[in-house]
């Protein structure tokens, strides 16, 4: 049962600003719109989409299956298919919430960093060793818009229902057929405690969940499942995980930072009568982190062993750290934690001012035993996403993946950090006055190099950011190209003679030139595949290939090779849809749609079907047939070639 206390049980001044919120007009959707060089309007259909995964997984019609209702539906009949926990009542029912036995504790601070809201948090342990956490969003929006001010703490502590924007809840617990525990995410209605399908978290729409949550809780993206035998898409099961269950999203508690927290003055809710709840909290968090070597310290005895397969529980050092260590001695949490390898290579500053107050959240609950370098753990790791990380934060602007933490950022010197960084790297981050330039303006992208046969070939400008207009022009080759509508987002060259064409874009907003960028395009007579006429059975034909070798040590193959390396997709024919016959053209379909999955149609180079058998972030395995670093139309690039054009075709089955 849900209940408020009195507005008579708090403080004139807090009544005044409750009661002055009252009535007001909604906030604004507006985001981060740093001043220098000019910018253009940042909407929710350009590149800066907050609390959205960066691959969301395009649909031929090109909507967003992770912001659609269907993804939701599809995650709530995996985890809970039964309805058991679809109002917050049995939802909490369920958790053991107001149970005789276990561990329960409620605080209620100012979400100043991340979302803005007053929040009203209680977290429970059970004796079997379940967690579960939900919390009140409260959130008085004629006063600031979407961001955080005192006044949303305060409508916390009195539980003002009128500003009571939704309860979140997460848990730690089996799924519908047992077997170990995943993490779990719901949001209820404020009003009638049913589960909702979508969440509206910063202003900028509804998104559908999990989506929002577990953008930021290590959690995967992937596509759902063809329909299935009763005409319903399963959300996917990734073949790495330890639960072996749909729903399962590889996603993790975060650890309560204290330090990044408001607080109130009215008794009972300061930071020092709180802080040994919090610790509790944090321990309980701990307990849900799997231990790669046994402990003999008493906060690990709850933690579970960590497989090979999963993440290896690595915030589990900042959460000890912060209590002093092994022990957790202390009570007060203060964060000063750099791994030892920033140390090492003199980047603390980078780590303290960058990583832990915009990244760090997020990354370190990412990565596996098998491949963690999105975790940022250790500087050579973040040294190595040097290219993604200007795309994401200095060109596409989707980075820092929340708003609040976005705006934080530009209103302090961290863009200067980082592009300090990024110019040691070789990369050009700066605007004409050396100020670090900031996501907003155009950015023009004529896609990847390519090679093509002789004939005519579409290009398309739809990659460029922060654009409306759009100047293409052949700026060398062979005699004879042609280049038509010029001024358009499609543009269409024909070349007869073989040979390298290059080809320039400037991508501009009114009067406002993005940097030209130029694109390379082989011609070549001899190319096997005519790019309009690959299909999915010539790129599986790779994945299955022995050249490739994606299969042969049964790396992406149900058993895993004898390292005992399991990924999340397999590349091999088998029953995929359970129907008890292998590789059909069910399975087929399938096969297919997991592969497709594997493609960012927003970003279409940073696809993880074209980035991993390229050899980054794949332990350095750079497969046959996948050499990058060689032009276009070269014998030991034809397998990227050919998966490039298969998807700048837009990948048919």
């Amino acid at each position: 049962m849900r209940y408020h206390r009195s507005l008579s049980s708090a403080s004139p001044i807090v009544i005044a600003l409750l009661l002055a919120s009252c009535g007001g007009g909604g906030g604004s959707s507006g985001d981060v719109a740093p001043a220098s060089p000019p910018q253009v309007v940042i909407t929710e259909s350009t590149p800066n989409r907050f609390l959205t995964f960066p691959n969301p997984q395009v649909l031929p019609d090109g909507s967003f299956q992770t912001t659609s209702v269907e993804w939701a539906t599809a995650y709530y009949a995996a985890v809970d298919p039964a309805n058991q926990k679809d109002t917050l009542d049995k939802w909490k029912a369920a958790n053991g919430f107001g149970g005789a036995t276990g561990t329960e504790v409620n605080v209620i601070f100012g979400d100043i960093r991340d979302l803005g809201y007053g929040r009203n948090l209680t977290f429970r342990q059970n004796t079997n060793g379940t967690v579960a956490a939900n919390v009140d969003n409260y959130f008085v929006e004629a006063a600031a818009g979407y961001t955080y001010t005192r006044i949303n703490l305060d409508a916390a502590i009195v539980k003002d229902q009128r500003q009571h924007k939704g309860t979140n809840a997460i848990e730690f617990s089996p799924g519908p057929n047992g077997g170990p525990s995943f993490l779990k995410f719901y949001t209820f209605d404020p009003g009638t405690g049913t589960r909702r399908m979508t969440i509206n978290m910063d202003g900028r729409g509804e998104k559908a969940m999990p989506g929002p949550c577990i953008s930021c809780h290590g959690g995967r993206g992937d596509a759902l499942t063809p329909p299935d035998a009763s005409g319903k898409r399963l959300f996917n099961l990734v073949q790495n995980s330890v639960s072996q269950a749909r729903g399962d999203v590889q996603a993790r508690m975060h650890l309560l930072e204290p330090d990044a927290f408001d607080y109130s003055t009215v008794a009972g809710f300061s930071r020092a009568e709180q802080e040994a709840k919090m610790k509790t909290i944090n321990k309980m968090v701990l307990c849900t982190y799997p231990i790669v070597t046994p402990s003999t310290f008493r906060e690990d005895a709850c933690r579970p062993p960590a497989n090979r397969n999963e993440w290896q529980g690595t915030a589990a050092a900042q959460i000890k750290d912060a209590y002093g260590g092994n022990g957790m001695p202390n009570v007060v949490f203060n964060d000063t934690f750099v791994p030892n390898s920033w140390l090492v290579a003199g980047q603390s500053t980078l780590y303290k001012e960058v990583i832990a107050t915009s990244c760090r959240a997020c990354h370190n609950l990412r990565g596996t035993g098998n491949q963690s370098d999105l975790d940022f753990e250790e500087y050579e790791k973040f040294l190595a996403y040097s290219d993604r990380i200007k795309a994401h934060i200095i060109d596409r602007g989707n980075m820092p993946l929340a708003k609040l933490v976005s705006e934080a950022y530009y209103s302090s010197n961290r863009p200067e950090i980082l592009a300090t960084f990024l110019e040691s790297q070789g990369h050009s981050v700066r605007d004409s006055s050396g100020k670090a330039l900031r996501p907003g303006r155009p950015i023009s992208d004529p896609g990847p190099d390519r090679v093509v046969r002789p004939g005519a070939s579409t290009l398309s400008a739809a990659g460029s950011l922060y654009a409306n207009s759009y100047a293409w022009s052949l700026i060398s080759g062979p005699t004879g190209a042609t280049l038509t509508n010029q001024n358009a987002t499609q543009a269409t060259f024909n070349a007869t003679a073989n040979g390298t064409y290059i080809v320039q874009l400037i991508a501009s907003n009114g009067t406002t030139q993005g940097a030209p960028a130029r694109l390379t395009i082989v011609v070549d007579s001899a190319l096997p595949n005519a790019p309009a006429a690959i299909r999915f059975n010539d790129i599986k034909a790779v994945l299955q290939s022995l050249q490739a070798g994606c299969t042969n040590a049964g790396c992406h193959a149900p058993g895993g090779p004898t390292t005992g390396v399991v990924p999340p997709l397999f590349y091999t024919n088998s029953d995929r849809n359970g129907d008890g016959i292998a590789g059909d053209a069910t399975d087929d379909l399938w096969f297919y749609t997991e592969t497709r999955g594997r493609i960012n149609f927003t970003d279409i180079v940073s696809s993880p079907l074209l980035r991993k058998p390229s050899g980054k972030h794949h332990n350095g395995l750079q497969r046959p047939g996948f050499n990058t670093n060689v032009a276009p139309g070269q014998s030991s690039r034809a397998s990227y070639d050919l998966f490039q054009n298969w998807i700048l075709s837009g990948a048919p089955q």
